[in-house]
């Protein structure tokens, strides 16, 4: 029987054959599911993109963890955070480094939830963004996070240049005004930066983790140094008012901290006291008042940083803001006094700290070099900024238990000898905090001006801003030179500023809309549910990224309200720009009218195109059959279609009459009125509708093509089985049928066949078990995405998913195992695999008498064209011509119902044993057809019992043939030889169907691969046969055909 030139996969695939150019096997497809390429082709060049694909090898310490660390630790840590604690005390700072902390751990999860829902191409929050929420919301944010990555870089230049010139080598100052030094200096490096960014950006990478390293190495010895006393002394002047700490400028050095000499005369401190000034008020009447005022407090010595056991905490633990100008609040400084630059306040050090913790993006932007992205930025991310809070925090404590309150609040040192604190608090030198930070800070600034021209050239190459895309081209080596030179002027701008404390909160305003953006696109997809969304982080939920926003806009408008204004307003008119160019506004009366304008605009948009491969979500039309009192007549039906949509998306509920609409118009509103009905019983949300038309076949055609409105249309079609096909001599309901799936695969509509669909639950019903997946060929993934979508409903949520698929013996199933493992990983379900191998064995008895039972059927049926009562009897006939004659060969089907098996089923139930075995090679068999071999007749030959009395001598039926005739035409269907191809796809059908009883017979739900639908009219009836023998002794069944497109995607 087994014959060479029959390929494998047509003896053992054969029922599939026709389609597999379009729907391959899964064998051969899904080792290119795997190996996909996660960098967008619009944004790398080739080698480029060939270099970063050989990277991808970076795990959750390097490609993650410790990027983040290098951006969130910065330059306010070192040079501002022991200010913010000195005027906001212990206690407020503690809660104004908290807010900004659980700001970007929300933000974090909102993004690990966002991240990890599919492969996240470089390009981190503006690709993140602009996927989840759209290219209107994408540009906005896309443009915002640009310019927030490089007034950054302007920030970290003017916190470079304030240690350099400041602390370092303050003998460099060009001008006497501090503000022209940073403008001067930060200018330079500028240019030398933007150069190093020219010419070596490769460089620039490599030296990432040395700047990283200084920044570790100085935290650890201002750690170190929290635990050892130091000394270091200043002048503090104790009045009415509070301590008041003395500049220790020479004045001040001469004089011995003191303002009076031993006889009693003024020192040149005292002198610089009671002098009053040449221009402006002075705060004293009279030099006599000036005297008192110093006779009333003390001056003397005192150590800045007394160490923890200092007890300097209680005294810092309350807040001390202060206004421009002042020493302590209401008081104006005099003479050599320290005093506030600015006004200080809660919000507007919050302003000043909130850039502190960003850089949270650090871990995303890196997606493209990461081993396994979906595992490591959110280990990676969350976990760097649970350190960095912990340092934000402990540092905060620490600094308010070691520094005194008011050398915490000078903010310059300007009291220590303009020293910067951080720096003396270290061990076991000040120059491993004053070079470190130094070096950190210039490489926080050399990696935003890295990073931000290629945001903008991402920007631009995705041409959502058309006056941006001039800035997509690039060098020869794809560097992108003209957004560089924007880079640089832009920053340059935030340089002339000159004031690293006004630069800071135009930052804090950018990526706090960033920040906004990726969680309102996380609880959105939450709340939306989409098919799509099912990131492999999961502890993630909608009202965690409410409150982040919620966040964010509070931090926003607590800051600087006008500041935000300006950012919203920037982001709206660039979404508008966008989105909103010319649209239409038509205001109706009330709310009614602008919920028909926005059903209207909605309408619209969607005829725009088809969604994209991750917004797809099954729209359903379920095509219902009427009993005869218009009723349904699989209510199942319905109560599977809602557990497939979850109230969600589209559902359209359609049913055909036959016959003239003036004459049934009633019965098509009774019939709706009755699916409405049924509809609000199995809580289906959706549209019924009710069709009259002359012909079944057409009214469903119709249904099929006119479903829906405008963009809002099906995209799934569900009907039942047919099953009493078998039963009936009319082969209307089969022919409807199958007329059906080739008028709903004409539509690239996909497609869903309930069998046994009396026995699929309620509502009610709680399922425990396995839904069965058989991917056979890949048509879409719908097979994958249907038990995603069931399980998100309670009957079916407790159930697991298993998918088998079909290998052949020269298949390499390890590697198919595998390959479906990591396919699945990042599809984001969880499913055991199990690959199924398909021996090349001998064609069995038993599917070669089953095919020819079914072309004897068929064959019957087209030739006699017998009413009801005369297939019966003929059938019959050859039923006793059978028993009579030979013994039986039996073989049961599997869980057949009785009730099942019709008459023809009845006729050709027992074949003679000699058929078995003397049936002819596959060689033999005629491959275009089933062909009748005549053979002599004998004395002993057949004899036909009649089931009546009858007259045998010349009765005629309807087409005039007489008994004899029949008989001989009886005859010749015992000896017909079915053909090769059919023989091959019945054992296709026998095969599988073995396999999938074997192993899934005890499933709550069986998904397979719904074979094409024949091309010739001769084979309808057949196909019908080989998917009832492709089923047979499964419960509850679903096959699948997709519409020829993909419905799920590995990316985000």
């Amino acid at each position: 029987m087994r014959q060479p030139s029959v390929g494998l996969h047509e003896r053992n695939l054969a029922l599939y054959e026709e389609e597999m150019d379009r729907r391959p096997k899964i064998s051969n497809i899904i080792n290119s599911f795997v190996n996909y390429e996660n960098i967008p082709q619009h944004t790398q060049e080739e080698e480029e993109r060939a270099a970063k694909k050989s990277q991808a090898q970076m795990g959750t310490l390097m490609g993650v963890y410790l990027p983040c660390l290098q951006n969130i630790l910065g330059v306010i840590l070192f040079i501002r955070l022991s200010w913010i604690v000195g005027a906001a005390g212990t206690l407020q700072s503690f809660f104004l480094v908290l807010i900004p902390c659980c700001t970007t751990l929300l933000t974090a999860i909102s993004m690990s939830a966002i991240a990890t829902n599919g492969v996240v191409p470089a390009g981190g929050s503006y690709f993140m963004i602009s996927r989840a929420l759209g290219p209107e919301f994408g540009g906005a944010v896309g443009v915002l996070f640009y310019l927030g990555t490089t007034f950054a870089s302007a920030m970290y230049i003017l916190g470079a240049i304030e240690i350099l010139v400041v602390y370092i080598a303050p003998q460099i100052s060009l001008f006497e005004d501090m503000t022209n030094n940073f403008r001067v200096y930060g200018t330079a490096v500028l240019i030398i930066l933007l150069l190093l960014v020219f010419v070596g950006v490769k460089y620039v990478n490599k030296c990432a983790l040395l700047f990283l390293g200084c920044v570790l190495i100085s935290i650890g010895c201002i750690y170190i140094g929290f635990f050892i006393p130091t000394t270091v002394n200043y002048c503090n002047q104790e009045t009415l008012e509070g301590d008041i700490a003395l500049m220790a400028d020479r004045i001040t050095t001469d004089s011995g901290c003191s303002f009076e000499e031993p006889d009693g005369s003024l020192t040149p401190l005292g002198e610089l006291f009671c002098t009053p000034p040449e221009e402006g008020t002075w705060r004293f009447l009279s030099v006599d008042s000036c005297l008192e005022y110093l006779n009333s407090s003390v001056v003397g010595q005192e150590n800045a940083i007394p160490g923890i056991l200092g007890g300097v905490f209680t005294e810092n633990v309350g807040a001390q803001y202060r206004d421009a100008g002042e020493t302590v609040k209401g008081e104006k400084a005099i003479g050599n006094q320290v005093f506030a630059d600015i006004e200080t306040s809660f919000t507007i050090l919050l302003a000043i700290f909130f850039p502190s913790v960003t850089g949270i993006m650090a871990g995303s932007n890196r997606s493209g070099d990461l081993k396994d992205a979906q595992n490591s930025i959110p280990k990676g991310t969350i976990g760097a900024i649970l350190t960095t809070s912990f340092i934000y925090l402990s540092s905060v404590v620490l600094f308010g238990s070691t520094v005194t309150g008011v050398v915490l609040r000078d903010k310059f040192g300007d009291s220590i000898g303009g020293k910067l604190i951080a720096a003396e608090v270290a061990f076991p030198t000040e120059w491993v905090v004053l070079i470190g930070s130094f070096l950190s800070t210039v490489g926080a600034g050399l990696q935003s001006l890295t990073g931000a021209p290629r945001l903008l050239q991402a920007i631009a190459k995705d041409n959502l801003i058309p006056f941006l895309s001039v800035f997509a081209r690039g060098s020869a080596t794809g560097e992108p030179t003209t957004a560089l030179i924007l880079t640089g002027f832009i920053s340059w701008i935030g340089i002339l500023i000159a004031s690293l404390d006004s630069v800071a909160p135009i930052i804090t305003m950018f990526f706090l809309m960033c920040y906004m953006f990726v969680n309102l696109a996380c609880a959105l997809q939450t709340l939306l549910n989409a098919p799509n969304w099912r990131p492999r982080f999961k502890y993630y939920h909608w009202i965690l990224s409410f409150l982040g926003m919620l966040l964010c806009v509070a931090i926003m408008f607590i800051s600087s309200w006008y500041y935000a204004l300006v950012a919203m307003a920037i982001a709206a008119g660039i979404y508008k720009y966008i989105e909103y160019q010319g649209a239409e506004k038509e205001w109706g009366d009330g709310l009614r009218g602008l919920s028909l304008q926005a059903a209207r605009f909605s309408l619209l948009k969607l005829e725009e195109g088809p969604p994209h491969t991750k917004n797809w979500r099954p729209q359903i039309l379920v095509l219902c059959k009427l009993n005869d009192d218009l009723t349904p007549q699989f209510h199942q039906l319905l109560t599977f279609a809602s557990q497939l949509k979850a109230g969600k998306g589209l559902t359209i509920v359609a049913s055909v009459l036959e016959g003239n609409y003036n004459e049934r118009i009633a019965d098509a509103q009774a019939a709706q009125q009755s699916l409405k009905k049924v509809m609000k019983e199995e809580k289906v949300k959706g549209f019924s509708q009710v069709l009259v038309a002359q012909n079944r076949i057409d009214g469903l055609s119709s249904c099929v093509q006119m479903g829906g409105l405008g963009g809002l249309k099906h995209n799934t079609v569900v009907l039942a089985w047919p099953h009493e096909w078998r039963q009936s001599t009319d082969d209307k309901s089969w022919r409807a049928f199958l007329e059906t799936v080739r008028i709903i695969s004409a539509s690239q509509n996909a497609l869903l066949v309930a069998k046994n669909v009396m026995l699929f639950p309620s509502n009610n019903d709680k399922y425990e078990g396995t839904i069965d997946i058989w991917w056979i060929v890949h048509d879409g993934g719908m097979l994958m995405l249907l038990p995603f979508l069931l399980r998100q409903h309670k009957v079916w949520r407790n159930c697991k998913m298993r998918i088998f698929t079909v290998a052949q013996m020269e298949d390499n199933s390890v590697q198919i195992k595998k390959d479906l493992k990591t396919f699945l990983y990042h599809l984001r379900l969880e499913a055991n695999i199990e690959v199924v191998e398909l021996s090349d064995v001998d064609i069995s008895a038993y599917t070669y008498e089953r095919t020819m039972r079914m072309e004897q059927r068929t064959e019957m049926l087209r030739q006699m064209k017998l009413t009801k009562k005369e297939s019966l009897r003929e059938a019959q006939a050859l039923f006793d011509h059978h028993h009579h004659s030979s013994p039986s060969f039996q073989r049961a089907s599997l869980n057949r119902q009785a009730s099942e098996v019709s008459a023809f089923d009845l006729a050709v139930m027992e074949v003679d044993d000699s058929a078995a075995t003397a049936k002819p090679s596959l060689d033999s068999i005629d491959e275009d057809g089933p062909v009748n071999h005549m053979q002599e007749k004998t004395d002993n030959g057949p004899q036909v019992t009649p089931i009546e009395e009858e007259d045998e001598t010349k009765e005629e039926n309807g087409n005039g043939q007489t008994r004899q005739q029949k008989s001989e035409q009886f005859q010749n269907l015992m000896n017909l030889q079915p053909s090769q191809s059919n023989v091959m796809r019945m054992h296709t059908a026998v095969r599988l169907n073995e396999i999938i009883v074997e192993r899934s017979h005890e499933a709550k739900l069986v998904i397979l691969n719904l074979p094409g639908p024949p091309k010739m009219a001769k084979a309808e009836q057949h196909y019908m046969e080989y998917l009832e023998v492709l089923t047979e002794g499964l419960e509850r069944v679903l096959m699948v055909r997709g519409g020829g497109r993909e419905v799920i995607t590995i990316y985000s």
